[in-house]
């Protein structure tokens, strides 16, 4: 009964039961929270007592038995006393050891007046005399066919005490080293909790009884691992990971880009603060947008399938979120807070039931996917969801290889990017034109990695759906511009931040005398990204100064 007096807990304590009360007392008694003396002895006291109760085997010993350290005790013979009984006990590394009164060796175990004896495990094998050394670990296992020798074996027992050199982890938290996080957190989308120590770490039970829990809690939208600093300096070194006193948390995701970032979490040792900046932590690949004004008839330039999910939340639901970070670089993510299934925007799309997905193929073809969800859990939700994706992305590849190349697009391919210059400005960048992508150089290497880029985005299906009511198209032009000689053209926008670039991108509207400047690092991804945001209508224009003039 000691150790669970210690934790507080009942005789017949649950499980659950007992990691809540390690988690108040240990929350109270850690050394970075509690400077008070005794506090660090009492908080040891209670990490070896969850240490014993929380490990299944370790517990039983405990409770069959009373030993403190959740070693093993085996008693045989005649109950009654000690008289005729046999004790086996284990006393722990180093404090134990085998001993009996040779004169009494025939008459242990025997009925009435038999006598006695007892034997520990784990005594010192250099003893002399009546002690002999094995590993309580190894009785089962070397039991049978075990090989004798020496003076640290006795009866097929192995002669060497273990000694825990890091944490035991739990089940739900997975062990990673540099192979796992390269086949299983890389690339995948997937947010990481991770514990970073080394063997001689603090406070590393508490914490993984906190990350247990909101791993639980977000099960399905995030993972739990832990990561040994001594034994894999390397991955440790490559994540930017610090090996430290204390045990450190850092949460793995891809919050805001393709590219996994680490971020340490400094915030309360308690389950709901680290909950949330998990949450927080979890990828915005969806955007945000307003359903009445959303236009459904865009092809986006990465030629990939959209979804939109409609719900009452007034931000992008978790499990959204966590979709769009599987599902990155293959469906396009949108959401939109709607309250009414008769709101016409709403009805227009054919939903009769919230919350709802909608998705559109490649081609602009539109599916109700899902209308009416309901949520179990996470974890069910996503692998759902997960399901209706998979099966909506398989079809949009489908009608995707189906459609011949159209005669425009065989025309992009065959011509270069027009320069951009007073002659040609209207035909190529006139009012007629709602949107001019314009790459702006000042050196031949500029101009060439710039029209490298345009013209293999352009390639792309960025053309508007034609409009069914009046026949017309609404197309996106892409030209150069040389920055030397046309300086005028770009101080008409007042935007000092590009102007003096040796590369630089712009997207102008003509119609509305309005543009838009482009100041991410110019790649072709970074490139696509904008030019599909231009046209889902989720870049800021800002006016003009005047009117552009071009020599």
């Amino acid at each position: 009964m000691y150790l669970k007096l210690v934790l507080g807990v009942e005789r017949d304590a649950s499980q659950r039961q007992i990691q809540k009360a390690f988690h108040k007392l240990s929350l109270q008694y850690h050394p970075d929270k509690n400077k008070n003396k005794g506090a660090e002895e009492k908080f040891a006291e209670i990490n070896n007592a969850y240490d014993i109760l929380s490990d299944e085997e370790k517990r039983k010993n405990y409770d069959l038995y009373g030993d403190e350290k959740g070693n093993a005790r085996f008693e045989s013979g005649n109950p009654g006393g000690h008289e005729g009984y046999t004790h086996f006990t284990s006393g722990g590394p180093g404090n134990s050891h085998f001993s009996f009164d040779p004169s009494e060796w025939q008459t242990t175990g025997g009925q009435g007046n038999s006598k006695s004896f007892s034997f520990s495990f784990g005594g010192n094998p250099s003893a002399s005399g009546s002690s002999f050394g094995f590993d309580v670990n190894d009785i089962f296992s070397n039991f049978f066919g075990g090989v004798m020798g020496g003076g640290s074996q006795f009866g097929g027992f192995g002669g060497s005490s273990r000694t825990r050199s890091q944490p035991t982890s739990s089940k739900n938290i997975q062990a990673v080293n540099s192979l796992v996080f390269k086949n299983e957190i890389l690339e995948q989308g997937i947010t990481w909790i991770l514990l970073s120590y080394v063997p001689s770490s603090k406070g590393y039970h508490v914490l993984e009884s906190i990350v247990e829990e909101v791993a639980s809690q977000l099960q399905g939208a995030l993972k739990a691992g832990s990561i040994n600093c001594q034994k894999d300096q390397s991955l440790c070194k490559e994540l930017g990971l610090h090996s430290r006193k204390s045990t450190q948390v850092f949460v793995y995701s891809y919050k805001s880009s393709d590219k996994g970032t680490v971020a340490e979490y400094n915030g309360a040792l308690e389950a709901k603060s680290l909950k949330s900046f998990c949450q927080d932590q979890l990828p915005r690949f969806s955007r945000r947008v307003n359903v009445a004004h959303f236009d459904y008839t865009l092809t986006n330039v990465e030629n990939l399938p959209r979804v939109l999910l409609l719900s009452t939340k007034k931000d992008t639901p978790v499990i959204w979120r966590a979709l769009s970070g599987l599902y990155r670089r293959r469906i396009m993510f949108y959401d939109a807070e709607v309250h009414d299934v008769f709101d016409p925007a709403v009805k227009s799309l054919g939903v009769d039931a919230l919350p709802a997905v909608v998705g559109w193929l490649s081609n602009g073809e539109k599916h109700v996917l899902k209308t009416g969800i309901t949520v179990k859990d996470l974890k069910s939700a996503i692998s759902e969801l997960s399901g209706i994706l998979d099966k909506f992305e398989k079809k949009s590849k489908k009608t995707a290889s189906s459609q011949p190349k159209s005669s425009q697009q065989t025309d992009t391919d065959e011509k270069h990017l027009p320069l951009l210059t007073k002659s040609n400005l209207d035909s190529v960048c006139g009012e007629s034109t709602p949107v001019c992508v314009i790459g702006a150089f000042r050196s031949s290497n500029g101009k060439e990695m710039l029209e490298s880029i345009l013209s293999t985005v352009s390639k792309k299906s960025l053309t508007r759906r034609q409009n069914q009511v009046s026949g017309s198209e609404d197309s996106i032009s892409f030209s150069l511009l040389d920055a030397n000689k046309q300086q005028e053209f770009l101080n008409s926008m007042d935007k000092t931040s590009f102007k003096s670039k040796d590369n630089s991108l712009v997207a102008y509207k003509p119609r509305k005398g309005k543009f838009a400047a482009f100041t991410n690092v110019l790649t072709l991804d970074e490139v696509e990204r904008f030019i599909g945001a231009v046209l889902n209508g989720d870049v800021r224009f800002s006016k003009m100064k005047r009117k552009p003039v071009l020599k």
